[in-house]
């Protein structure tokens, strides 16, 4: 199908506004649609998961930092950060951090590093939302011990969705990383009207939840224009591309959206999603 209702929102000039999980995920997955619409909408782009946090760290998440090539993961946060507003700066699109930790670095209420708590050192896992990437970050289930974040995302969308018409995209959660799942909770039990995109790179190889599609009326639409653009933003992510592309070559595809059926790509000021929910621990 075409893209015709993001080709009709954008000459129209509707303000658009991406939710993005991680400090990448909105370029991996629109930056073709940014792309097009620069020098012809404002665009926000507001991403969710932008810390990391302190040791004692779990396996994966070592792991994970050494993949990076680095110890530190606020160290590697704060360069995420700064490619992050580097890319999305030069595109002319105005950032947001909101601020809540990664999935990987997510404790459960209460469970702050203590000195004196040594079985935390010895076995940090237990104080972790998700303790492992395999088995917990990419199930597909949001952690009981995870409401804090729900509700922060579906409060910060009172602050980043104004009452003004606004086009409306959160990820798919294509691959089930419970910060993808997240983010895409909040915005589907806002009922405001969000379209979604296709997770990329991770649905070049698992399928998009035709469940999810069907409970929300979805229509698939596929996104053509300045795809031979998007590869060197993406490569601008210097910390994470060779992590996901380890050859260096990037599948110049279509993207992939799910909007809503009828014309309801816009914020609706009548309604709000619940508020509150505890500090972030």
């Amino acid at each position: 199908m075409s893209a015709d209702q993001l080709t009709a929102a954008i000459r129209d000039g509707v303000p658009l506004l991406v939710l993005s999980p991680h400090l990448d995920d909105a370029v991996l997955s629109c930056g073709a649609l940014l792309t097009h619409a620069r020098s012809r909408v404002s665009m926000t782009v507001a991403t969710v998961f932008t810390e990391a946090g302190p040791r004692p760290y779990t396996l994966s998440a070592r792991r994970s930092l050494r993949l990076a090539g680095v110890k530190d993961a606020e160290e590697l946060y704060a360069s995420r950060r700064a490619e992050d507003r580097e890319v999305l700066e030069g595109m002319g699109i105005v950032w947001r951090h909101l601020g809540l930790p990664e999935g990987l670095f997510r404790r459960k209420p209460g469970r702050m590093p203590d000195g004196s708590r040594r079985a935390h050192s010895v076995l940090p896992e237990a104080a972790y939302v998700y303790p492992t990437y395999r088995l917990h970050i990419v199930s597909g289930r949001i952690s009981r011990f995870d409401g804090a974040a729900l509700a922060h995302i579906a409060a910060a969308l009172d602050d980043l969705v104004p009452p003004e018409p606004r086009l409306l995209l959160a990820p798919l959660a294509v691959g089930g990383h419970v910060d993808h799942l997240l983010v895409r909770t909040a915005a589907e039990l806002s009922n405001r009207g969000f379209g979604y995109y296709s997770d990329f790179p991770y649905n070049q190889r698992h399928s998009l939840d035709a469940g999810f599609s069907r409970r929300n009326a979805l229509v698939t639409e596929t996104w053509h224009s300045d795809i031979a653009d998007k590869a060197a933003l993406i490569h601008g992510y210097r910390t994470q591309a060779p992590l996901l592309f380890p050859d260096g070559r990037i599948p110049l595809v279509p993207e992939v959206y799910l909007l809503p059926g009828r014309p309801a790509l816009v914020a609706r000021a009548d309604v709000r999603p619940p508020r509150g929910g505890p500090p972030w621990p």
